[in-house]
């Protein structure tokens, strides 16, 4: 019994050992779930407030979304108004596209009847001209053929009619110059121009003095210029007018009666050398861009215009009888024009003849039968125009001969070189 007795102790610690056990579990048991229960009722407590949020978010988002689904269907609508437009813009472009390909294939069929009914009306135009065509031919072939009879009558007499003009005694008809006759320093910078006539000089102040050769006084003082004068002339017909081109791209027509300008002439490239027409009524200018321009003198028009040189004209002289103008260029050609035309009736060229600058001054004979040009290489080259040909070459100077001239009595013929060496030709 005794034995049992301990047994049953032991058994009844142990269950009360494991009763202890039992109740610290379920004391830990219950902390955790008082701690559990606190969370869960934080967690719907939080859950009700987002819950609370989630609703005010969803009425401020019902409301916000009215407005703009109205905006929406507007805007469906105007696209909807849009699409119907633009289908409708389509159609009309596809209908007018279609009477445009069939106005265009009547067009072009019109053009074709119009060009057939043109040449039909040409070739019945050039039938019914062609007699009086070949009566025109004929009477030009006439025409020419009694006009070069005239020219060589001319030629035969020329030296009989000029005794009867002033200063025929001391007339002689323009011969080839062989000889040097005279040798003048005139400048130390050089000679660019000379003249046989009245005294017309162009200053580096813009202003033009015109002298007296005789008197050696200067009569005029022309001013209105802001450039640099380089060229001049005076009229042929009477000495009232005077003619300059300045580096200002203008021309001046010079009334030397009254005093003043009474005419000015723009134009867009700058004129290195000018002339009157022999009726005083035209100006010829060339230009640095190789063309020759005519221009009226009363109203400033261009008359007419020809390309002369594919470089710079560098001078221009017009022939006794007034129907020959002389071009020289930087291109070392040297053109003959007749002044109705504009027309090439020829050009004299050879090698070894360069231009010296671009105010490089070519002469015609008084004749109009040789012209002289000084060249680069210290040489004066002349030709005979009826030939076409070199018929002299004069060897004296040692620097770049710039300008010729040739005096209205025959001879001599005088140049100036860049030295300033004027020399004279007999």
């Amino acid at each position: 019994m005794s034995r049992k007795g301990s047994e049953w102790k032991e058994k009844a610690e142990k269950l009360e050992l494991e009763l202890q056990q039992f109740y610290k579990a379920q004391s830990r048991l219950s902390e955790q779930l008082v701690v559990e229960v606190a969370e869960s009722r934080a967690s719907k407590a939080a859950l009700e407030e987002k819950e609370a949020a989630f609703t005010d978010l969803q009425k401020e988002l019902a409301q916000t979304m009215l407005p703009s689904i109205d905006e929406c269907s507007q805007l469906k609508a105007a696209l909807e108004e849009k699409i119907k437009a633009l289908e409708l813009v389509v159609s009309e472009n596809h209908s007018l596209r279609k009477q445009l390909e069939q106005m265009t294939v009547k067009a072009k069929n019109a053009e074709a009847e119009n060009k057939m009914l043109v040449d039909r009306w040409m070739l019945q135009k050039m039938q019914d001209a062609e007699p009086y065509a070949n009566a025109l031919y004929e009477e030009m072939i006439d025409r020419l053929k009694a006009s070069g009879l005239e020219k060589l009558a001319q030629q035969q007499v020329d030296g009989v009619v000029r005794q009867s003009e002033d200063g025929a005694e001391y007339f002689v008809e323009s011969t080839i110059p062989t000889a040097c006759r005279h040798k003048i320093t005139a400048h130390e910078g050089g000679c660019a121009s000379i003249m046989f006539e009245s005294v017309i000089a162009a200053s580096s102040s813009n202003n033009l003095h015109v002298g007296d050769a005789n008197s050696g006084l200067v009569r005029h003082t022309l001013t209105g210029r802001v450039d640099k004068v380089c060229a001049v002339d005076v009229s042929k017909s009477s000495s009232r007018h005077v003619v300059s081109a300045a580096y200002d791209r203008t021309i001046k027509v010079w009334d030397l009666q009254k005093g003043y300008c009474t005419s000015t002439i723009v134009f867009h490239a700058n004129c290195n050398a000018l002339c009157f027409s022999m009726d005083g009524q035209t100006i010829c200018s060339g230009h640095v861009d190789g063309n020759l321009q005519l221009w009226d003198i009363h109203s400033g028009t261009l008359l007419s215009e020809v390309a002369a040189h594919s470089l710079a004209i560098s001078s221009m002289r017009l022939s006794q009888n007034g129907n020959i103008v002389l071009t020289s260029g930087r291109d070392n050609l040297h053109n003959l024009f007749d002044m109705r035309s504009l027309e090439v009736c020829g050009t004299l060229r050879t090698t070894g003849n360069r231009s010296a600058s671009n105010w490089s001054r070519s002469c015609m004979s008084p004749d109009d039968n040789y012209v002289a040009a000084g060249s680069a290489n210290g040489s004066v080259y002349i030709w005979s125009i009826s030939k076409a040909d070199i018929v002299g070459t004069l060897k004296e100077h040692t620097s770049s001969v710039l300008c010729c001239s040739w005096s209205g009595l025959g001879k001599p013929l005088v140049t100036a070189d860049k030295s300033g060496i004027i020399y004279t030709w007999t």
